[in-house]
């Protein structure tokens, strides 16, 4: 059996058939019609800023925006978001913290001091998330944001996974927000039963319910400044797996005989940009979100420790809730950052089994061995588990090498001086960074658990 020959030609792709007694002339634009056929509405060049389509798979993302007062496609739409922002994120909280009195009858303690810790940050946050996402929305679309404009330029797997992952996004959201709402819903409703609200220079009647209105807005508040901090750590996540699913196109490249190191590295230098844009723009909420939280969980941990009052649901329950719900959106940050940064690292051990198979095939060939053996399975690795170092790919050794030796040890070199994923000023966002901010964060609470122990 003789095998399937090639020549290119132009545009023209000529594939002579030896088994069989017939040849074939395939145009690379009906290819490409076929190809673009099966894919979904989102991946195709034409709907590159597609409105909210029936079939538009970012139609669930637009309406959700527009639910949660983030729309800022026109005019009126920025007016009603920072209007919603200012009133919820702002003006119920402080109205809230201000207005809420305990009974002297009441048989719990005072929950005003805790209640008071948790609202600055959570609106804090809020600000931070805000204020992203209204720069995001000023300077790049949704698609720019998650490149989406040049999935053309990706190999079919890359483009069938996108749909995927979008909707692997709102899975995360919904894991993290729902569970915590009715612990907090359970929260109020114990919570505005007990207390009081008193009102400065009030002289409603008595039969206006007070409490339950500002039942409704402040869960109505605890709502939307959860969901906007949730949405900018989802969006930053759903990048890097977006990222991530290049990084397994781009190990597919490794297969075969047919590897060009020149589209590698001309993949390759496109995904470093991507990421470089990404750390660009989620740096500064990175940093913002970490110090944020770091002071006020050590606030928190300090108040809870230093005063020797009797802990329970109703006068620590938003404590709780709120410190769960920063900590997932910023471990789902910094999980997704090293996760795509391990798997760029990873690229350099992959081109590096690459280049030792077909080197060592070639120099079999030199020394006149006819029969190249294929790679052994041993030297299989596994690209889809995030915490193996190996990918699934056996690398099929040809005699007849597509590149030489000078350029695949240059994109060796090139791939081992390049191999950073998301970073924060320089620093790489990986395994070690985590391990170092563990660290620094344990010795903070050693020092206020000593403190509190010295003070009692």
């Amino acid at each position: 059996m003789i095998n399937n020959t090639s020549t290119t030609s132009g545009d023209t792709l000529i594939d002579v058939h030896c088994s069989g007694p017939h040849v074939t002339f395939t145009k690379e634009n009906d290819r490409s019609d076929q190809r673009q056929g099966n894919v979904p509405l989102l991946l195709q060049p034409s709907y590159a800023r597609s409105k909210s389509l029936l079939f538009d798979e970012l139609r669930n993302f637009r309406m959700s925006l527009r639910w949660c007062a983030l729309d800022h496609s026109s005019c009126i739409g920025k007016f009603v978001s920072y209007f919603v922002f200012i009133f919820l994120a702002i003006i119920v909280p402080v109205v809230s913290s201000l207005s809420v009195r305990v009974p002297s009858s009441a048989p719990a303690d005072d929950p005003i001091s805790y209640n008071k810790l948790v609202q600055v940050p959570e609106s804090a946050l809020a600000c931070i998330a805000f204020f992203t996402l209204s720069r995001f929305f000023k300077r790049y679309g949704i698609r720019q944001l998650l490149f989406l404009d040049g999935l053309q330029d990706d190999s079919l797997f890359v483009r069938r996974g996108y749909s995927r992952v979008l909707d692997k996004a709102f899975r995360y959201l919904a894991c993290i927000l729902l569970p915590s709402f009715f612990v907090e819903l359970a929260h109020k409703i114990i919570f505005f039963s007990t207390v009081k609200i008193w009102l400065p220079n009030s002289s409603s009647p008595h039969n206006i319910p007070l409490n339950s209105i500002m039942f409704v807005l402040v869960l109505a508040s605890w709502v939307y400044r959860t969901g906007v901090f949730l949405l900018v750590c989802v969006l930053f996540r759903l990048t890097c797996e977006l990222q991530i699913l290049r990084f397994e196109g781009l190990h597919k490249l490794f297969e075969g005989c047919v590897s060009d190191a020149g589209a590698i590295f001309r993949e390759h230098v496109r995904i470093k940009k991507q990421l470089s844009l990404t750390s660009h723009r989620y740096r500064i909420f990175i940093i913002s979100c970490l110090v944020t939280i770091t002071v006020s969980q050590f606030g928190a941990l300090l108040l809870v420790l230093g005063f020797n009052t009797r802990k329970s649901f109703f006068n620590s329950g938003d404590l709780v809730i709120w410190s769960a719900v920063q900590l997932s959106g910023f471990f789902l940050c910094v999980l997704g950052a090293a996760r795509i940064t391990h798997r760029a690292q990873g690229i350099v051990s992959i081109a590096t089994r690459w280049h030792m198979n077909v080197t060592s095939a070639s120099a079999r060939v030199d020394q006149g061995k006819n029969n190249v053996p294929e790679a052994d399975g041993s030297l299989a690795f596994n690209a889809g588990d995030s915490e193996s170092d190996s990918s699934d790919i056996f690398n099929a050794i040809s005699s007849q090498d597509p590149c030489s030796f000078q350029t695949r040890q240059a994109l060796v070199a090139y791939l081992q001086h390049n191999n950073g994923g998301i970073t924060l000023f320089g620093f790489a966002l990986d395994r070690g960074l985590l391990h170092t901010l563990f660290a620094f964060e344990f010795s903070l609470v050693l020092w206020i658990l000593s403190k509190v122990v010295v003070l009692s």
